[in-house]
């Protein structure tokens, strides 16, 4: 083992990196546990909002009845004070539903896409590749977290009081996938994630 690679060993997550030449003379880096979990939980979360995006379409009525009676407010406690944010119009709600659906299809298609310089990334250990599948996930993920996060928790869950209906009340499943989103944000921003050591230097 030369002097360069022992000197590359303080990633955390047993993530180390050999640096080697590549083409051209460009330098290339191997990696380890970290990017792996990175592709490993992009593709779960792509799947899944994938998954979510085909129910609301092959299933439409379900969710579409889902978000007006969030907007309708019609099953909150229907305090006179708030119940002026109501919006009874299904022209509207059916709008707005078709324009969450619109909103996890391109989420899922993006985080889809980074699915494949993850691929080459982890298969050429090339730095650019990486960066570029760190750069499309982070995009992916902040979609999910304006959808889950301001639009279902802060839209939904306090502007139309969704937290006071038994029946329709969407807080939980938006609560875990914002968890897993900023979860696997923050892994992937990791330094070992990235090739740099603890300190934040390139390997």
């Amino acid at each position: 083992m030369t002097k360069d690679s022992k000197d590359t060993n303080g990633i955390p997550g047993g993530a180390a990196a050999e640096v080697r030449g590549g083409a051209g003379g460009q330098r290339v880096l191997r990696f380890g546990s970290l990017p792996v979990a990175g592709a490993v939980l992009t593709g779960i979360v792509a799947v899944y909002m994938a998954l979510v995006a085909f129910g609301n379409i092959t299933d439409f009525g379900t969710n579409r009845e889902f978000v007006r009676h969030v907007l309708a407010m019609d099953t909150t406690f229907r305090d006179e004070d708030v119940m002026w944010r109501a919006i009874e119009s299904r022209a509207v709600a059916d709008a707005a539903y078709v324009a969450i659906i619109a909103w996890e299809t391109l989420a899922a298609a993006v985080l889809l896409g980074a699915l494949w310089p993850w691929v080459r990334g982890l298969r050429s250990a090339s730095r650019g590749d990486l960066d570029r599948a760190r750069r499309t996930t982070t995009l992916g993920l902040i979609m999910v977290l304006l959808l889950f996060g301001f639009g279902f928790i802060v839209i939904g869950g306090e502007w139309f009081q969704m937290w006071q209906s038994s029946d329709w009340n969407g807080l939980e499943p938006a609560g875990r996938n914002v968890m897993l989103a900023a979860f696997v944000l923050v892994l992937i921003h990791l330094p070992g994630a990235r090739g740099d050591g603890e300190d934040g230097r390139t390997s």
